[in-house]
Formats: C-alpha cells, structure tokens, sequence
C-alpha cells in the first residue's frame, strides 16, 4: 500500500510538475478538511444550534430521568458558576489562576530542558565522554531540585484554586439558602432538592476541585502538544522532511480514540449522581436519628432505624460496586489507547521527519553524530 501510495504520488509529481512534497502535503491538508467538514463541524453546530433546555436530549438515565450531559445547558451553567467562582480580573481567584498557569508552563520548558540533558547524556555515553557526561549528569541531578519544587507547587496551587473556588461558592450558596427564609422552603414546603446539607458540603467541594483539576489537567497537555508539534515541524524543515503528516498523524489519532472512549464510555455522569444522592441520603438517615433520638428511644424503634440505615448503607456499596466494575474495564481500554496506542502513534510522529529527510547521513561526514543528535543540541 506504501509503495502503490508513492508511486502515485511521484507520477502526479511528473505530470503536474510539481514537487512530491507539495502534492504530500496537499493531500494530508485535503484529508484534514474532510475530516472537520464531515466529523467535527456537524457536532459544533449541532451543539451550537440546540435549545438550551432540550441540546442533545440529555442521556436517559435506567430510572427515566435526564441524566447529565456535555450541551448547551451544561456550558450556560457552567459559565454562570465560573463567573461566582472568579468573579473578576484582579479577584484572588484569578490571582491564584494566573499563578497556576504561570507555574504550569515553566514546568512544561523544564522537561523540555531535562529531556535536552538527557538527549546529551546519551550522546556522551556513546563517545564514551566521561568528563562531559559527569558533567551533565551534574547538570541533570541540580535541575531535579527546581523541577520537584515546580510539582509541589502545581499540587499546592491546584489545591488553593479549588479551596478558594470552593469559599467563594459556598459564601454565594449561603447567601441564597438563607434569603427569604430558602432554608425552610427547601425542608419543608418543597420535596424537589433532597439532602440540602450534602448539596451545601460535599457536592460543592467535590465540584470545585474537579473545575481545579481539569484546569491543570487540559492546560498542560495543549501547551505540550502546541511545542512538540512546532518543534518536530522544526526539525523536518531543517533536515528538509515531510512536516505536516506528524501533526496530521498526531490529531487523527488524538480524534478517533476520543471517539472510540465516548462511544464505549459508561455513562459515568448519571452513576456518580446517583452515587452522590445515596450518600445523600445516608448521611440525611444519620441525621434523622440524631435529631429524633429521644422519640426513637421512648418508642424502641431502634430496630427499625437500624434496617433503615443499613439498607441504605448496602444501596451506597451495590451503587460503589456498580461504578468500580464499569470502570475496570473502561480504564483498561483508556490505558491501552492512550499509553500504548498514542505512543506508538508518537514514535512515528518524530521518526516520520527523519525518515523522509532528504539530507543523507553520508552528507554529514564527520559529524555524522552532531546531525543524529543535534535534537538534543
């Protein structure tokens, strides 16, 4: 197939007098825009395009009830509880954000560096440099201490940011449980929101943190794919390579086993809810007993409080179970696609400029090793 691929492309090179290079890169351009045309702009316009109060349908959930979903509702949402959460340019939250981000790319051209030193310790290993790789080694154990202080404080930050998200929220949250006396209505004029008390606590700060989480989490990982893409690109300029397949090869891999994790993906969102509202109810079951333990005690309706209790703690373990099992094996595909596929699908993003380089190693005479290794330089 490759070699029927580049004999059609070297006799349209013929035809049209034009160089392989360009019809190459004309065609994988050619294969970009179909993919977008057909895959990616249906789904934005569909997403974009959808009512607010019915975008894709939400996923129905095993008990009838519209389960959650990335839509248009979801995005309004969540813009509104970003705009609580950072409410300004100069509040604290966009302070510690800017920190975050700040601390995020340095971590990026630190392993950038340290992958430099190691290029260069290979490099001294293979002409048996002893004084130059004692050299570098030196180098490369007095980074570790800057880059460790780098992770900490990626960690430390990430944990300020969801703690300071998780304040302001609460403060507004408060702000609207006791106005017009809400606190009452919920309780008692209104059965719609169950377990108030677990929604004001556990589900804000496990919200806010996930905000904080994914943040570092999407960052990185663009800023890291946006370096790597110019520099390979880079490279194959300079050794006169192909250097758009790579990042072509880079983003059909990165779309297609996105696709195949959201086809096969459980519907995580509605089970961690429903997760989420048994806990709810546990502890809104240990609650009612404090409350009501002197009624409890005249009556002896302990026995019945205590098969109340247990049954819903055995709901919250067959729920856990349920989460736990679905996710082995969802995890185990995740990790084959993501560790092993895109690495694979890595190697031959860096080795395709070196493959298609028409710069002969032969060409290079003594410095032969200096052209292998100037990636390194």
């Amino acid at each position: 197939m490759t070699n029927v691929a580049s004999k059609l492309i070297k006799d349209t090179s013929r035809i049209l007098n034009v160089s392989e290079a360009t019809i190459t890169r004309g065609g994988m351009s050619l294969v970009v825009a179909v993919y977008v045309y057909k895959i990616i702009y249906p789904k934005i316009r569909e997403l974009v395009r959808s009512p607010a109060g019915e975008a894709a349908k939400s996923k129905v959930t095993y008990k009838g009830q519209k389960g959650p979903a990335v839509n248009r509702e979801f995005l309004v949402q969540l813009k509104k509880l970003l705009k609580v959460i950072i409410p300004g340019l100069w509040s604290r939250s966009a302070l510690i954000l800017l920190l975050h981000t700040i601390t995020l790319i340095t971590r990026t051209f630190l392993s950038i560096y340290v992958a430099q030193l190691e290029g260069r310790v290979v490099k001294y290993i293979v002409r048996k440099d002893v004084v130059r790789f004692a050299l570098m080694m030196t180098k490369w154990i007095a980074i570790a201490v800057p880059a460790t202080l780098v992770n900490s404080l990626i960690r430390f930050l990430e944990c300020h940011l969801a703690l300071t998200f998780r304040s302001r929220l609460t403060r507004y949250s408060y702000d609207l449980y006791f106005k017009n006396q809400c606190y009452y209505r919920v309780s008692n004029l209104d059965g719609r929101l169950e377990n108030s008390d677990h929604c004001l606590t556990e589900d804000i700060a496990a919200f806010t943190s996930s905000v904080a989480h994914l943040y570092s989490h999407i960052t990185k990982p663009l800023l890291d794919s946006l370096l790597i893409t110019v520099s390979l690109a880079s490279l194959a300029r300079s050794r006169g390579g192909a250097s758009l397949p790579g990042p072509v090869l880079g983003g059909l891999v990165v779309a297609i086993t996105g696709r195949i994790l959201r086809k096969v993906s459980p519907k995580f969102g509605a089970l961690v809810s429903e997760e989420a509202h048994r806990k709810g109810y546990l502890r809104a079951i240990h609650s009612r007993i404090i409350t009501n333990a002197e009624e409890i005690a005249f009556y002896g309706g302990h026995k019945v409080e205590r098969t109340i209790l247990q049954q819903a703690y055995d709901s919250l373990v067959q729920q856990m179970g349920v989460i736990f099992n679905k996710r082995l094996w969802y995890i185990m595909l995740e990790q084959f696609l993501m560790k092993y596929v895109w690495s694979g699908a890595g190697m031959v993003m860096v080795s395709i400029p070196l493959l298609t380089s028409t710069i002969n190693e032969r060409d290079c005479g003594a410095g032969w090793l200096h052209c292998k290794s100037g990636q390194y330089a």
